[in-house]
């Protein structure tokens, strides 16, 4: 299997650190974020990442360069022309994420570099629905933008729950039968999707995208009760990253 780390974010949040530098070099516990995700993916016997770039790219790619692609297969999606966003940025890079000659392996993992958390990846990998078309980590974190499913967990809808905005293919759909949770940025995609991104604008959400494909397409949520999880996204939080690789330990 094959994955995307989105490395190609501008940081602001984490700035002045990302007035220098990109924020997946950032360090955390002494060890630069992208460091930390690759070592876990190899973890899980992934061994093909695709990183897309844009803020600071070269460093990025110098980075991975000095440390001999951390014994694994790296390739680069560009975007330094423009943020193409999570969407644009998955299919800017299709040609990178599609299996190898006679791979049988037609999904991909999709993992945001300034996400820490207590996820097994291999088992996160392997119990995947994959009668699904994309399988996305949930969880039951606190926010107010949180993702709709039904029953079994079929992704219906999006909700605000500070605004009361709700979005969602079906025009009938009941916000209060629905499951609510929240997206954990840490995802799986069937290489089938691909081509339903081909109308789109150069730039979208790959949240949207989903919203607007889950009526015909399966998209699944994976509700992980142990989960915890970090987004290190904020200056504040580098302190908190610390004690969270601390207490997590091994399972980083």
């Amino acid at each position: 299997m094959k994955a995307m780390i989105f490395a190609a974010g501008l940081g602001t949040r984490l700035a002045p650190i990302t007035d220098r530098m990109p924020k997946a070099l950032v360090p955390v516990g002494g060890t630069p974020l992208l460091q930390l995700l690759i070592e876990r993916l190899k973890k899980a016997a992934i061994t093909d990442i695709v990183i897309n770039v844009h803020h600071f790219a070269t460093q990025i790619v110098r980075f991975v360069a000095q440390n001999n692609s951390f014994g694994v297969n790296i390739s680069f999606s560009d975007e330094t022309a423009a943020l193409l966003e999570t969407g644009g940025g998955i299919r800017h890079a299709a040609p990178l994420l599609r299996p190898d000659t006679n791979a049988a392996d037609e999904w991909f993992l999709i993992h945001n570099v300034d996400i820490l958390s207590n996820l097994d990846l291999r088992s996160f990998i392997q119990k995947a629905d994959r009668q699904a078309e994309a399988v996305l980590l949930v969880s039951q974190r606190p926010t107010s933008r949180y993702l709709l499913f039904s029953q079994d967990n079929r992704l219906v809808g999006w909700i605000n729950t500070a605004t009361g905005e709700v979005r969602s293919p079906y025009p009938d759909l009941n916000p209060l039968k629905c499951r609510r949770y929240a997206f954990a940025g840490i995802h799986l995609m069937s290489t089938s999707l691909l081509p339903l991104m081909s109308d789109w604008p150069d730039r979208f959400s790959i949240i949207d995208f989903y919203l607007k494909v889950c009526a015909g397409h399966a998209i699944v949520g994976h509700p992980q009760p142990d989960l915890q999880i970090l987004d290190v996204g904020k200056v504040e939080a580098l302190r908190e990253a610390d004690l969270f690789l601390r207490a997590c330990g091994s399972s980083i």
